[in-house]
C-alpha cells in the first residue's frame, strides 16, 4: 500500500525544508516523535529510505528528494481543488495564490505588464514571484519540484522540456546583441565581460565560428553587473536582448550581423497545473504581451 495521507505529505515537505525532524515538528506544531513516526510510515509505504539522519539533522536521499517534489505538487493540487470545483463553469474573477519562477531579465522587463493585466482582471489573485538563476535545472526545476506553478524558462529550439515530465511552450525568440560603451570606436576589440547565466548552449556553434571574440577577462554572476561594467567601458558583452532592456545611458547595443545567435523563451508548468484556472489566466496574459524590439513571437 503506497497511499500517503495529506498530513504525511506535509511532514515530508517540512522535514526537507527545515532540515531536521525537531524543526519540522515545531513548524507543524506537533512532536518530534510524531514526525519521526510519520516519516518511517512513509518510508515503509514507498519502500525507500527518504532521509539520511545524523548529527547534521535530516537530509533527503535521492528518493526522498523525488518524494518531496511529488508531495509539494500533490499538496498544491489539493489547495487548488476547492477553487477549481467551486469555479467550474464560471468565468468570474479568480482568487488564491499563483507562484511564478522567472530568471531576472524576464521578471524585470516582461512580467510587470503581465502581472498588471492579471491584477486588473483578477484582483483577488495574488502572485508570488521568485527570481531563479537560469543555471542547471533553473526555473523548470522549481516547477518540477513543486515550488512554482509556472516558470519562465529558456527552451531548446527542438527537443524535450528542460526537465522531463513538464509542459513546455515557446513564447518568443530573442536575438543576442553586442553591448559596449557608447561612443567607443572599436567595440569588437574590447575585452569580453561574461556572466554565469549567458546561455552558451544556445550560442555555442555561433561562438566557435567567431575568431574575434577573446577569452573573458571578467566573469560575473549577474547580467545587471555585466551591463554596468560594460557601460563604464570595462569591456564588451554578448547578451540576449531582454538582458539589455532598460540599459543605462552609457550603453550602446549593436547587431551581431545578419545571422545572430538566438534563444527561445517560454513557459513551463506541470500537466496537472496547466488546466487550472489561475495558470490558464496567467498564460493568457503572457500571450497578450507586446514584445519589445529584438523579440519575435515563437
Amino acid at each position: 500500500m503506497t497511499d500517503l495521507a495529506p498530513h504525511e505529505l506535509r511532514i515530508l515537505v517540512a522535514v526537507e525544508e527545515e532540515g531536521s525532524f525537531t524543526a519540522a515538528a515545531a513548524r507543524l506544531d506537533t512532536t518530534q516523535s510524531a514526525v519521526s513516526h510519520a516519516v518511517r510510515a512513509c518510508e515503509r509505504k514507498l519502500g525507500a529510505v527518504l532521509f539520511d539522519r545524523g548529527r547534521h539533522g535530516a537530509r533527503p536521499t535521492d528518493a526522498g528528494a523525488r518524494a518531496v517534489a511529488y508531495a509539494r505538487r500533490i499538496l498544491r493540487l489539493l489547495a487548488a481543488m476547492g477553487a477549481e470545483v467551486r469555479g467550474a463553469g464560471t468565468a468570474g474573477p479568480l482568487t488564491g495564490t499563483l507562484r511564478i519562477a522567472a530568471f531576472r531579465s524576464a521578471a524585470a522587463h516582461l512580467l510587470p505588464p503581465v502581472l498588471a493585466g492579471l491584477a486588473a482582471r483578477h484582483p483577488g489573485l495574488t502572485a508570488q514571484v521568485r527570481i531563479v538563476r537560469e543555471l542547471g535545472r533553473g526555473t523548470a526545476g522549481e516547477v518540477a519540484d513543486g515550488r512554482a506553478d509556472l516558470g519562465l524558462a529558456t527552451l531548446d529550439a527542438d527537443g524535450p522540456p528542460p526537465v522531463p515530465g513538464l509542459v513546455a511552450v515557446r513564447l518568443y525568440e530573442e536575438s543576442y546583441a553586442l553591448a559596449h560603451q557608447r561612443g567607443h570606436p572599436a567595440p569588437r576589440g574590447l575585452p569580453l565581460v561574461d556572466w554565469d547565466e549567458n546561455c552558451d548552449s544556445h550560442t555555442r556553434d555561433w561562438w566557435r565560428r567567431q575568431d574575434w571574440i577573446p577569452p573573458a577577462t571578467i566573469d560575473v554572476e549577474d547580467d545587471t553587473v555585466a551591463v554596468s561594467l560594460v557601460s563604464q567601458g570595462l569591456g564588451m558583452a554578448i547578451m540576449p536582448r531582454t538582458a539589455l532592456l532598460g540599459a543605462p545611458a552609457g550603453l550602446a547595443v549593436a547587431d551581431l550581423g545578419p545571422h545572430p545567435p538566438s534563444r527561445f523563451v517560454g513557459y513551463v508548468t506541470t500537466p496537472e497545473l496547466a488546466g487550472t484556472a489561475a495558470v490558464r489566466a496567467l498564460i493568457r496574459e503572457l500571450r497578450r504581451l507586446p514584445l519589445p524590439a529584438g523579440l519575435t513571437a515563437a
